[in-house]
């Protein structure tokens, strides 16, 4: 039964419009859009990470943050865990937000293959402040701020508050990563040129296939001396591989086409949040959205969401959600809503309509 209502879910999300992110990901369409690319431009192939092609994108991006060196990786947890063995040392001690991505979702590699300890700063619920900081009495060597904190729907903290909290860090001599996996979306609601934002860090990772849209790959950008001991790391981490062509050629194309869209998607996002902000039983977090996603809580339990999702799927061709995420609260249910150019090709009164339909 359960292998039957997959498949059935399956077959109906392919027939069906989706409004989240980019669309519906096709791999054999990006793959041949990236051998054409490379194709008009004679794309050389790097070779260990090393290679014209690769080196001046890594250059470009760079540039465009303003920082002085950058090397693409394969992976965000790759860069990150250079990152943090690089400013703690063996056995050093870190501090993060409770939702950080190192937290919940890497398997305390931290701990297991680094030896490194870490402190959580602030509350889940909201994001980091320096008065979280300045309540740690143990020294820390380095500290994770993740701009935006995805699990809590995508919040910020005023400029002034980022400022506020990163100049502390300095005062108390703790080195700054900034999980930047959706940096691109930040600077969009800030509104600051790149460089100014980085400034405030020592190392910076950033992600190309969340809001790039592009193969999986990222990029650890810092001084030449740190992005230089970084490439030891990444091969320590077995994460040095014999080409990344395809990831870097995705990654470059994307980022031409997709960086100047972030603005219009963030607009989108709150125009769209003004439409359901009337439906009964729906709530966003945070309502209106500061970045261009938002998590969207409904009066449903999962098993009920997902039930409710598809009947409006039979009935608009509109596929509103993936996953629902059971909350703390009985009877609700939650999920994320990114929006990109897949909610720039529905209009706001289809989308409320459709959403006001789950809970008919």
């Amino acid at each position: 039964m359960n292998d039957g209502l997959g498949k059935y879910r399956q077959e109906l999300r392919a027939r069906c419009r989706g409004i989240h992110g980019h669309g519906k990901p096709d791999a054999t369409a990006e793959l041949a859009r990236v051998a054409a690319w490379c194709a008009e431009r004679d794309v050389p192939q790097d070779v260990y990470g090393e290679g014209a092609f690769l080196n001046e994108f890594e250059a470009r991006v760079a540039a465009l943050l303003g920082l002085e060196a950058a090397r693409f990786v394969p992976s965000g947890k790759v860069a990150q865990a250079a990152a943090l063995r690089i400013w703690c040392g063996a056995g050093g001690h870190f501090g993060m937000h409770p939702t950080c991505h190192v937290e919940l979702h890497e398997e305390r590699g931290y701990s297991h293959l680094l030896g490194l300890r870490a402190t959580l700063v602030g509350q889940a619920r909201r994001v980091m402040l320096a008065k979280d900081l300045a309540a740690v009495a143990e020294p820390l060597d380095a500290l994770v701020v993740e701009l935006p904190t995805r699990e809590n729907g995508g919040r910020l903290p005023a400029w002034e508050e980022l400022v506020e909290l990163c100049a502390l860090a300095r005062r108390r001599g703790t080195k700054l990563h900034l999980d930047g996996a959706r940096l691109w979306e930040a600077q969009a609601a800030y509104g600051r040129p790149f460089p100014e934002i980085t400034a405030l860090f020592d190392s910076v990772y950033v992600s190309f296939y969340k809001g790039i849209g592009a193969l999986p790959g990222a990029m650890l950008l810092g001084s030449r001396a740190f992005v230089d001991e970084a490439k030891l790391w990444q091969k320590r981490l077995g994460a040095t591989l014999y080409t990344l062509l395809p990831s870097v050629a995705s990654a470059a194309m994307h980022l031409d086409e997709r960086l100047p869209r972030f603005p219009a998607w963030l607009a989108r996002a709150r125009a769209l949040a003004a439409a359901l902000a009337p439906i009964a039983g729906l709530t966003l977090l945070p309502d209106p959205p500061q970045v261009n996603m938002v998590h969207v809580l409904l009066d449903l339990a999962a098993e009920d969401a997902l039930a409710a999702r598809d009947r409006v799927a039979e009935a608009t061709g509109l596929w509103l959600f993936g996953a629902a995420a059971a909350t703390d609260a009985p009877g609700r249910s939650r999920f994320e809503l990114y929006v990109g150019e897949a909610a720039l090709e529905v209009g706001d009164d289809e989308l409320a309509a459709a959403f006001a339909q789950l809970f008919a």
